[in-house]
């Protein structure tokens, strides 16, 4: 009987503990799997092995739970990996590495595939309008930073994340034209050495 109350203790104290952010981030699991037609709250609770209750008292209505996906997402797909790339001295080896690592996790990831597919949506139309806004400064930013004058490396930083957006929307819809392994890298290689010649 002792372990019973127990067990319930835990269960509650694990719901307790769900914050903001674990409703986020599982919603953009469920925005990954179906679209942002999956993020449904009862489906959501379950998943998180909770109530409706939980996702009232972060959330007022899905709308506001839709946002601060959004916002999640952008942190953790734009700002976390800027960072991390800020750590490369070199702004050669940082577009090598942002571009490199960047496509291969968007060909695994469908999130950002799916988010494009409901881009008609308001709120993601405008948090995709705002990531790709940060995203191609930044970009553009580190051809700047190779010696590419303004305008020239705006371009060069817009044709970068076009290619990008052309090999995840590729990973998905046809995966089998894309190069695998070892001939993904030296493809890749190519597409950035054509980029970054002056």
């Amino acid at each position: 009987m002792a372990q019973r109350q127990d067990k319930k203790q835990d269960k509650r104290e694990k719901k307790a503990r769900l914050s903001a952010q674990d409703w986020a981030d599982a919603a953009l699991t469920a925005i990954g799997e179906g679209g942002l037609a999956a993020v449904a709250v009862e489906p959501l609770a379950a998943r998180l092995g909770t109530t409706k209750g939980s996702f009232y008292w972060h959330f007022t209505n899905r709308e506001a739970l839709i946002e601060a996906a959004l916002a999640r997402w952008a942190e953790t797909a734009t700002e976390a990996a800027i960072t991390e790339i800020d750590t490369e001295p070199d702004p050669a080896s940082r577009i090598r590495r942002l571009f490199t690592e960047a496509t291969v996790s968007a060909i695994d990831d469908p999130l950002e595939v799916s988010l494009l597919a409901t881009a008609s949506h308001p709120q993601v139309a405008a948090a995709l309008r705002r990531v790709t806004e940060r995203r191609v400064d930044y970009v553009a930013g580190l051809f700047a930073d190779l010696g590419f004058p303004e305008p020239e490396a705006r371009r060069r930083g817009l044709l970068a994340y076009s290619v990008y957006l052309g090999h995840s929307q590729l990973g998905h819809a046809a995966p089998s034209v894309l190069p695998e392994g070892d001939e993904l890298g030296s493809y890749l290689e190519s597409a950035l050495d054509a980029l970054m010649r002056l």
